[in-house]
């Protein structure tokens, strides 16, 4: 399973935000990386910002390049807004959902935590991160791996009303899909227009 395995501080320092999760390195160094990253002013052209908005959001949710355009391509033939209908999409990943439902501390360890089996779509186990969450469909842990530190840890605090689409069940460790989200509920800091707008270049 092809994905980004490279230093994501340095990721997170050149668009200036904490795309990965919380990020120390970030705090004390909030400026591009590189010899000269605390003195650059450079100006950014509408090509360069358009471009560094998907590469945003490609690391964001983790998706890598060829996957992101499928993406978009079936966004810009469904009927809709197509960069919301975009990030909707995204958003109904199986382990972005494994992430928003608390399971997983980052994106990254829903994806592993998918991919080792320890979740449940409908009571049947998915080990496929791009599988597609449908509205009515339950997210869940498997039996066996209920106890597993990493999963406890995460879910301890965690706090399940901060996403109106989801709703947890804490007795049975799993949460319903109830819709898409809103764009308004979507919390990345995404300017999916920007993203639109390339793509429609090309």
């Amino acid at each position: 399973m092809a994905r980004y395995i490279g230093p994501k501080s340095r990721i997170a320092r050149r668009f200036g935000e904490p795309i990965f999760g919380a990020d120390k390195v970030l705090a004390k160094r909030n400026y591009p990386p590189g010899q000269h990253g605390n003195n650059r002013r450079r100006k950014v052209s509408e090509y360069g910002a358009q471009l560094a908005e998907k590469q945003k959001a490609k690391y964001t949710y983790g998706v890598l390049e060829r996957q992101f355009r499928n993406m978009f391509e079936r966004a810009a033939k469904a009927s809709g807004i197509t960069g919301e209908i975009l990030l909707q999409n995204l958003e109904s990943r199986l382990d972005n959902v494994v992430y928003r439902l608390g399971i997983a501390p980052t994106r990254a360890a829903a994806r592993q935590l998918v991919g080792h089996k320890h979740i449940i779509v409908n009571g049947k186990v998915v080990n496929i991160p791009s599988y597609s969450v449908q509205p009515g469909d339950i997210v869940g842990v498997r039996e066996k791996a209920k106890s597993l530190e990493v999963i406890e840890a995460a879910l301890a605090g965690f706090n399940h009303s901060k996403y109106p689409w989801i709703e947890w069940d804490e007795n049975t460790k799993s949460g319903k899909f109830l819709h898409k989200p809103d764009r308004a509920d979507i919390p990345e800091n995404i300017k999916e227009q920007l993203i639109v707008e390339l793509y429609s270049k090309q």
